[in-house]
């Protein structure tokens, strides 16, 4: 395969369950969690390039409030490679959007991929090697190609993508149609999934020629088009907020799933670091903790010269960061986005989000 790879960093989150470590000026994909000193939005974008060959084949799309911030992460990409939605409404206008702007400098045949911005991946060949594979697919058959990932246990968190009838093989990695899409199930239906073997998570990421997206965009989201079309990021004021996965991708005919298996998270909330880093007693600790009969605990610090203690607890996360600290059951973290809500309801809280 001589046909570089054109990826779009999906980089508009806010990472909200990460806070008070992710703020509005600082997301989650500006953080470095995994400690190779890389920002993770620096990190997705290190790994792309040896698939984009250039910067000049890179591109991200953000949001208004952070395109400083990215601008500042990234120096070499292209001032022109950097779409700056005026507001977010989610990622099905992200990737109409940017797949026209990108068609319009590399034609309608050019193979596009978009990554979110604040994934883990572990091993770096393997998903070079499953990304060659699925330009191949893209480039060979009428097809948009969502990586899907192989089920380490029955998440609730993910969604689920079914396939049905084999495709055939590129790069030795077998390709299918995709049967359907599930969103998060419960916990009986995902372990029920993963006994048939026939599932995947959905990791967000896929790949497809720049013309066939927009086919099927003209074809399943219309009036979005439309208006992209007429006003390009203008028409955002009248964009329904929408996902890709719920404008295109569940309906259209022309979806595929590559099962891969290169170490991935998608890093949803502060329990994801046990998974990412190895702990070394009872707790996972980044940063001073001194305990006392504390068990199963998640401890982070901002300020090497803060001390956080405790005596007793089990199963919570501590976060201390400026002048906020987080308490919460480990059980609870998808709450925070509740508690955020809260403090933006009040004048006086609202300006530590």
């Amino acid at each position: 395969m001589t046909q570089a790879l054109i990826p779009i960093i999906l980089a508009g989150g806010k990472g909200e369950r990460f806070w008070p470590l992710s703020r509005r000026h600082r997301p989650k994909q500006f953080l470095s969690l995994d400690g190779s000193g890389q920002s993770l939005l620096q990190s997705t974008a290190t790994r792309l390039l040896p698939l984009a060959q250039t910067w000049d084949n890179l591109w991200v799309i953000t949001s208004a409030p952070i395109a400083n911030g990215v601008r500042e992460q990234l120096p070499l990409l292209p001032h022109s490679n950097l779409l700056v939605e005026p507001q977010g409404k989610d990622t099905a206008p992200a990737v109409a959007w940017a797949t026209l702007e990108v068609s319009k400098r590399y034609g309608k045949d050019a193979v596009i991929g978009f990554f979110p911005a604040d994934h883990w991946i572990g091993d770096t060949e393997g998903f070079e090697a499953t990304l060659k594979a699925a330009t191949e697919v893209a480039i060979t058959k009428d097809s948009i190609v969502t990586l899907g990932i192989k089920p380490g246990y029955p998440s609730t968190g993910y969604g689920y993508i079914e396939q049905g009838e084999n495709q055939g093989s590129f790069e030795e990695l077998p390709v299918y149609i995709v049967s359907r899409f599930t969103e998060k199930p419960d916990q009986e239906t995902a372990k029920s999934f993963i006994e048939t073997g026939r599932f995947s998570w959905n990791s967000g990421m896929f790949i497809f020629r720049a013309g066939l997206m927009l086919q099927e965009l003209q074809k399943h989201a219309p009036q979005m088009m439309d208006l992209l079309l007429e006003k390009e990021e203008a028409a955002y004021n009248e964009l329904e907020k929408i996902s890709i996965d719920y404008a295109v991708m569940e309906k259209t005919q022309l979806a595929y799933v590559l099962p891969a298996n290169f170490g991935w998270d998608d890093l949803g909330d502060w329990n994801s670091l046990e998974r990412l880093i190895e702990s070394k007693g009872n707790n996972l600790d980044l940063g001073n903790h001194v305990s006392l009969d504390t068990k199963g605990a998640i401890i982070y610090s901002s300020d090497e010269e803060q001390i956080i203690a405790t005596i007793g607890l089990e199963d919570v996360v501590i976060v201390r960061d400026g002048n906020v600290t987080l308490v919460v059951n480990k059980n609870r973290t998808q709450d925070i986005k509740k508690l955020l809500k809260l403090l933006q309801a009040d004048d006086q809280l609202a300006k530590y989000l």
